[in-house]
């Protein structure tokens, strides 16, 4: 309501006043000119200069924070406060002599190649010390920059959009103000300020090309000398120095950079197909950045010196407006840390992906085969319950009391791998990049078919996990309990302590909080089993471990080559598994450290305790409602662990693979209207004759889905998996 009446209110001034707004207009910003131009003093110091420059330009930039205008209008704002500028220094030639000299002999003074080869481009050699230099500039306050035309120019366009300003201005603006600020004598300092950018960003991308982390990448067997980088450098010196208006000679210049740019790419898949170095991939990002600048320099250099501005004013303004993006990009934290985690996250993603085909149950027989693995799974649970148990019993200090648990819960979930057993809670991470992987792929009606069924499948072995893992923790914690009552007299937990365990179980408490946590814990010891698998695979530890002289010698060739095959195949699930021992056995220890009341609630390991807590009260607990809140309680912990830990891990994976957001929305939409028509599909397994109209059900599905699209028209991408229909066929 307060937009429209400033809106209406504007419009009524405007409509009482006419044209009288323009003068006033006029005459304010001749008043505001008249002032700043006066202000210039060639004598002053640097500094003073510097801060002069920076009033005129945010003068310039300046729109009110509360305006009505769009961004198109505040671009031709800001060109109309230029345009009068210019236009009031031409009628004002005095004045105009003095903002000129001022202007020429900053720039004069100014050392400038940092601003062409170190603006916007990373500075530090490794990932760690860019972040901490980026962690301390936005902590500490900037020192007075002194005769440095980067810290100028970085001062003059504090925010991203200034980009947007400067690119859309036109050639004749450029040109006047090439001619207010410039002269012959700094356009050749310039020129040469540029040359010594280009050796210099040159020298750099020759120290990483030639370097062995980078030659083992691409081929280690060629000379160095026939590198391209050391050709791009060689050929680069031959055009600045021998030849520099040789167009023969900037042809091959451009042609090395784009040459090099290919093996910059030739690297990323290496790292892609062998393991990703988070330091690597850091360096690599900092050359494709450093040769783009060097294309950049060497078109302004090629279209502008020796000529009028006007020619290459494009040049200009591109290169300027690029030193802006550059700038602000690379001052992010955020963006500098997703740039270099971003292809470790999707390799991790995929071998997760790989890992977690494995434990999708496809038809009634893969159903029946993971029912019987989460039953062995529960079988050993049972026992690691005894083993939490006894660890408590002993009454050992905190921290050496969430040690013995982790060690515990870490040989538990190691003896459940090695007799092939599953735990339920641990599938979400490893199969939700599986999903994902899916969702890339939706370009047809065919594809979101087989998504949503993916979606079943998935679901459904989860359920049959959890499912198998209950059957077969019960009747063995059963016989455990029974077993330690006959063989003690005892019941295996005292009253107060069954008692106390029920009521950490209960719906009504913190119990769904610490599940949600215990989910977190499950992603994140997926996370420690695609490092590491990478790790493994980075550091070709197969082949090493293959042919190391000792290991070869102690146990033969043959049989080395069997254990390192063996241990690439598995080093992902036993990091896993030993990670998430940790996790759930330290994780609370230290919370309590730092007086966190955190604890974790796995719905197996809880499944266990609740049947222990009950074998020692007795059949009568039964009948209490603190039993079946504590048996409440295990649901929620079972819905919550499996669902949390999904939805991270979905959560990165779509982010990792850059899947869209209406994708995912879509895709939601539909399995909830799938689960709503047949939610026994996502529990157990479908009978033969289900296929077919599952799949009529998911075209009904997404027809509705686009009837009741509201979004207007969405792009190709996205609106093919709907639309396409096959000829002849009523549903598609």
């Amino acid at each position: 309501m307060k937009i429209l009446f400033l809106r209406l209110r504007v419009m009524w001034r405007r409509f009482r006043h006419g044209e009288r707004h323009l003068e006033a207009d006029s005459r304010h910003y001749a008043a505001q000119a008249d002032a700043l131009m006066r202000r210039a003093n060639p004598f002053y110091s640097w500094q003073e200069r510097a801060n002069w420059i920076i009033d005129i330009v945010q003068w310039l930039r300046h729109v009110p924070k509360v305006s009505m205008l769009d961004e198109d209008a505040r671009l031709r704002a800001k060109q109309q406060r230029l345009h009068f500028l210019l236009e009031w220094l031409d009628s004002n030639r005095d004045v105009r002599r003095v903002v000129q000299a001022t202007l020429q002999k900053t720039l004069r003074e100014a050392a400038g190649p940092e601003l062409f080869c170190a603006t916007g481009l990373p500075h530090e050699p490794a990932f760690f010390s860019e972040l901490t230099e980026h962690a301390v500039k936005l902590v500490l306050p900037k020192p007075p920059f002194e005769a440095d035309l980067s810290a100028l120019f970085t001062a003059l366009f504090p925010t991203p959009e200034d980009a947007d300003w400067l690119l859309a201005l036109d050639r004749q603006s450029v040109a006047q103000i090439w001619k207010l600020i410039a002269d012959d004598g700094i356009a050749h300092s310039y020129q040469q300020q540029i040359d010594e950018a280009l050796i210099y960003l040159a020298a750099t991308v020759l120290a990483d090309g030639i370097s062995k982390a980078f030659r083992q990448k691409l081929d280690p067997k060629m000379p160095l000398q026939a590198t391209p980088f050391m050709v791009l450098r060689r050929e680069l010196e031959t055009y600045l120095y021998v030849s520099p208006r040789d167009e023969a000679a900037l042809r091959s210049v451009r042609m090395l950079i784009a040459v090099c740019q290919a093996q910059t790419d030739r690297i990323y898949a290496h790292l892609d197909e062998h393991g990703v170095s988070v330091s690597l991939v850091y360096r690599v990002e900092r050359m494709r950045a450093q040769l783009t600048r060097m294309a950049l320099l060497t078109d302004l250099r090629s279209a502008i010196f020796g000529q009028d501005i006007e020619p290459g004013a494009g040049q200009v303004q591109a290169l300027l407006g690029d030193l802006i993006a550059a700038h602000h990009q690379r001052s992010s934290v955020r963006g500098l840390i997703q740039r270099s985690f971003s292809l470790l996250a999707r390799k991790m993603v995929e071998r997760n992906a790989d890992h977690g085909e494995h434990y999708i149950a496809r038809d009634s027989k893969e159903y029946r085969a993971m029912l019987k693995a989460a039953g062995r799974g529960g079988v050993i649970t049972a026992f690691t319950v005894l083993g939490k148990s006894l660890v408590s019993a002993v009454g050992a200090a905190r921290f050496f009391e969430g040690l013995f648990a982790s060690l515990n819960y870490a040989v538990s979930f190691m003896a459940i791998s090695a007799v092939g057993g599953v735990l339920a809670t641990k599938q979400p991470a490893v199969t939700a990049p599986v999903l994902a992987s899916k969702m890339g792929q939706l370009d047809t009606v065919e594809g979101l078919r087989a998504l949503l069924s993916e979606i079943a499948l998935l679901l459904r072995s989860q359920a049959a996990a959890v499912f198998g893992n209950l059957m077969g923790v019960v009747p063995v914690m059963l016989l455990i309990s029974g077993a330690i009552l006959l063989a003690t007299d005892a019941p295996m937990m005292t009253a107060e302590h069954a008692s106390a365990s029920l009521h950490s179980l209960s719906v009504i408490g913190p119990t769904p909080l610490f599940a949600a946590f215990t989910g977190i814990l499950l992603w994140l010891s997926s996370l420690a089993s695609g490092f590491a698998d990478n790790w493994f695979a980075l550091r070709r530890l197969r082949e090493a471990l293959t042919h190391q002289r000792r290991l070869v010698f102690v146990l033969g060739a043959m049989r080395a080559e069997r254990w390192a095959a063996w241990l690439d195949r598995n080093v992902a699930q036993i990091a896993g598994n030993v990670s998430l021992g940790l996790l759930l056995g330290m994780t609370p220890v230290l919370a309590q450290f730092f007086g966190l009341p955190l604890d974790v609630r796995h719905v197996t390991l809880a499944t266990g305790t609740l049947t222990a807590a009950a074998s020692s009260l007795g059949w009568e607990v039964l009948a209490a409602p603190q039993f079946w809140l504590a048996v409440a309680g295990i649901a929620s912990i079972g819905v919550l662990n499996v669902g949390v830990s999904f939805a991270c891990a979905l959560t990165l994976a779509l982010r990792a693979r850059d899947v869209p957001a209406r994708i995912r929305r879509l895709v939601f939409r539909a399995v909830l209207r799938r689960f709503s028509a047949s939610p026994r599909s996502f529990l157990f397994p479908e009978r033969p004759a289900a296929p077919a109209g599952a799949g009529a059900l998911v075209d009904a599905a997404t027809a509705d889905i686009v009837d009741s699209n509201p979004g207007g028209p969405v792009s190709p991408s996205e609106a093919s998996p709907l639309r396409q229909r096959q000829p002849g066929s009523r549903h598609g």
